[in-house]
């Protein structure tokens, strides 16, 4: 198995084989709680314009997105499985657009299959790749807005290859450095009304989910939806 690591919405548009899109802060941990609280699909799109045609078009979709990592005026939700925690959405239909995480879905359409990327569904992620066992694995970080590498996307990047690869890993370090690093923002009280410190955790709530969610073709548009591992 070729395990690459790219990096950003240029590397998403390189990606082959079976390609895992990495957003840890924020976008595709808050996915997974999504989902875990009875979703019924997710539709990641690139652009606001999209999401709000999408939402005309689909009885009671939920929109879900950020900028900036701040709510989109005029959506129901912004980026933030903690803002997410106490809602129901079972059997919802989520509308999700993102600066860096369905930008870099979006653009692998070169890969034979696409999966989104996080800590808290790592360990169903490496268990998938490893049944597969693909020729080509490509595991891309989005980092900020899809133009700066940050470190939690690296990181959750080195620890996927670590584990197939069956080396050491030190998650804890990992945490450690990001509390004080790119995570920083995320602890920042200046950024908590739309970035409350308790996602620091939540995203990094290593292997909370035993599934993975792989983008697949639904009624004309690409869905991510759940596959359990």
């Amino acid at each position: 198995m070729q395990i690459d690591i790219l990096q950003l919405t240029e590397g998403a548009k390189k990606a082959k084989g079976t390609t895992v899109v990495i957003d840890v802060f924020r976008a595709f941990s808050t996915a997974c709680y999504l989902m875990a609280s009875g979703a019924a699909r997710i539709i990641p799109v690139e652009h606001v314009e999209e999401a709000l045609v999408l939402k005309g078009q689909i009885p009671n979709a939920i929109l879900l997105g950020e900028r900036n990592e701040k709510k989109v005026e005029g959506f129901d939700f912004g980026n933030s499985p903690t803002h997410i925690a106490a809602h129901d959405f079972r059997d919802k239909t989520i509308v999700m657009t993102t600066s860096s995480g369905t930008k870099g879905l979006m653009n692998a359409t070169g890969s034979d299959e696409i999966l989104s990327g996080s800590f808290v569904n790592d360990g169903a992620t490496v268990r998938y790749l490893k049944i597969k066992d693909p020729s080509i694995v490509s595991l891309v970080c989005m980092g900020y807005e899809g133009k700066r590498p940050t470190q939690e996307d690296t990181f959750l990047a080195e620890y996927i290859r670590a584990k197939i690869l069956d080396q050491s890993t030190d998650f804890k370090g990992m945490k450690e450095i990001l509390r004080y690093g790119d995570g920083a923002r995320l602890l920042d009280p200046n950024n908590q009304t739309w970035s409350p410190a308790s996602d620091f955790d939540l995203c990094l709530d290593l292997d909370r989910f035993d599934f993975v969610l792989k983008l697949t073709d639904e009624d004309g548009l690409k869905v991510l939806k759940v596959t359990y591992i």
